[in-house]
């Protein structure tokens, strides 16, 4: 079975059955990583060298297991399939983004503000409104590259080791790449890979935002504001996203008491319930799009 077919048969999955809802293969890896960590980084001494025998130790066994799975006759198919499913996290991004513009809507905003606390690191115990539906349509744009595009990125390049490898190795990064005294030196390894696996997908969601959106304004925020942003790979998706949105993302955020100034992202109205939908709708539309042209290349190439 073709590639573009696979992919089709795990994102249809994802739209059936949303994530596992018990023993999800990502939290028992996350206790995995737990383990490692403890073990490597005591006391918040490890090395950079210690990092990268953890990633090490963490993600080439599983990456190897799923290619040998996926060579099986009949069982690699659903391997592939399963693999692609477990990655994804499209239908999961909804459930969690619309009940903050639903809330935001009912002028409920304790629990706009709630909801929206499960998405981001930011505090969000004091936003306003406007800076809730900031928080939420950052997080719809942010998350959709990370959590959907570029698993089915890695998916279409090597399917099944690829994106275990993309999820494992992104997994690490959301635990351990934190510049802080614990994890500067232990979680530089699993950042920097992350930073490496996602620079391309990132770059083609950032188009695919602009191609689905308003596309010159799009572009021109891609240019002019991604290389202020901190991240090399957020940048871009956002800057692009909040253009394709044609609404102001970014500025000032609180994390862990500190104030961050934050460049602006995007131009036009402050973002609201309307735009985390928007966004939200920008992704589904990103995902039938990449499978059509998966599923277009597969039929020149046949």
């Amino acid at each position: 079975m073709s590639i573009a077919l696979l992919s089709v048969a795990g994102v249809a999955l994802d739209a059936l059955l949303g994530e596992p809802r018990r023993a999800h293969p990502l939290v028992a890896f996350g206790r995995l990583a737990n383990r490692l960590e403890q073990r490597l980084n005591i006391a918040g001494r490890g090395w950079r060298s210690h990092g990268v025998s953890a990633w090490v130790l963490a993600v080439v066994p599983l990456t190897c297991a799923a290619a040998l799975l996926a060579q099986l006759p009949y069982v690699g198919v659903l391997v592939q399939v399963l693999a692609l499913y477990c990655a994804l996290g499209l239908r999961s991004l909804g459930e969690h983004v619309l009940p903050v513009a639903q809330a935001l809507r009912a002028d409920d905003l304790p629990k706009a503000r709630q909801r929206v606390g499960y998405l981001v690191s930011r505090e969000t115990a004091e936003l306003d409104a406007p800076a809730v539906a900031r928080a939420a349509t950052e997080s719809v744009l942010e998350n959709g590259s990370d959590a959907v595009f570029a698993a089915l990125f890695w998916f279409a390049v090597a399917g099944a080791p690829g994106v275990v490898l993309y999820r494992l190795s992104n997994t690490l990064d959301a635990m351990w790449g934190y510049r802080n005294e614990r994890f500067e030196r232990f979680g530089w390894a699993a950042a920097r890979i992350d930073d490496l696996l996602n620079y391309i997908p990132a770059r083609l969601v950032a188009l695919t935002y602009a191609l689905l959106g308003k596309t010159r304004l799009a572009l021109t925020c891609w240019r002019r504001q991604a290389p202020q942003w901190d991240s090399p790979n957020a940048g871009p998706v956002m800057a692009a996203g909040a253009g394709a949105l044609g609404v102001e993302l970014g500025g000032a955020a609180v994390y862990h008491g500190e104030l961050h100034q934050r460049p602006v992202l995007g131009a036009g109205p402050a973002a609201d319930a309307t735009a985390i939908e928007r966004g939200w709708r920008l992704v589904q539309r990103g995902v039938w799009l990449w499978l059509l042209v998966l599923c277009l290349g597969a039929e020149l190439y046949a």
